[in-house]
Order: structure tokens, then sequence, then C-alpha cells
């Protein structure tokens, strides 16, 4: 089974079910997100805690933890965006085969390493 990363836009489309974005879609992946991810939807919609359908959501994904290590890697690139690269390094730590972003920006990398990026599957 495919390993398939969801950048923060196609993760946030998904909670908000927005663009038609389904769970459903990805069948035939395992899903993995940043932590991170968790936060901007979160900060973003101001999500009070507890609360029962972010926790279900997060529960159909892999979490790459989020450390030091990872922290310093975004430090150094490959993008000039914290954010980017912390969820970038986020999908090589969990030896993502794909990366599903609508970014435009990441969308010109085409390969982060051996992953793809890409806008759709």
């Amino acid at each position: 089974m495919d390993r398939l990363f969801l950048d923060t836009n196609y993760f946030i489309d998904i909670a908000e079910q927005r663009n038609q974005a389904s769970l459903d879609d990805f069948d035939n992946f395992s899903l993995t997100i940043s932590p991170l991810s968790v936060h901007v939807l979160c900060y973003s919609y101001h999500v009070r805690m507890p609360d029962k359908k972010v926790e279900n959501l997060v529960n159909e994904f892999i979490l790459v933890p989020f450390d030091s290590a990872l922290a310093f890697k975004a430090l150094s690139g490959p993008t000039k965006d914290f954010e980017d690269n912390v969820q970038l390094h986020s999908a090589i730590t969990a030896d993502c085969d794909f990366f599903l972003t609508t970014d435009k920006q990441l969308l010109t990398m085409g390969y982060f390493g051996a992953m793809r990026i890409c806008s759709h599957l």
C-alpha cells in the first residue's frame, strides 16, 4: 500500500468538507499528516478542545512525531517557508511515496527526495 502524505491544505479541505474532498478518495493509501496540520486546523477555525469531530478525523491518520530533529531539518530548507519545510520533512520521515498539496510553489518542485509532490493522484 502506497504511503500518502496530506499537506495542511488537503487535510483542512477534508476536515471542512471543502472541494468535495473526502477520506473515501484515499482508501488505497496509508494516510499520514504532521501534527502541525492539526494545529493549523484548530487554530484557524478556533476549535475548542475536546472536539470529537477533529479527534475522529485525526484517528484516520498516522501522525509523524514533531521533534527537535525535524524542526532543525525544517530550518535548513528546502524552501524559505518553515511550515512547508516541516510538512516536506515530515513526509520524508514517514517514508511517504506521495505528497498531496495545492501549494503551487511546492508543486514546482515535482519531487522531494524520491517522494512525488502532486496535486492529485
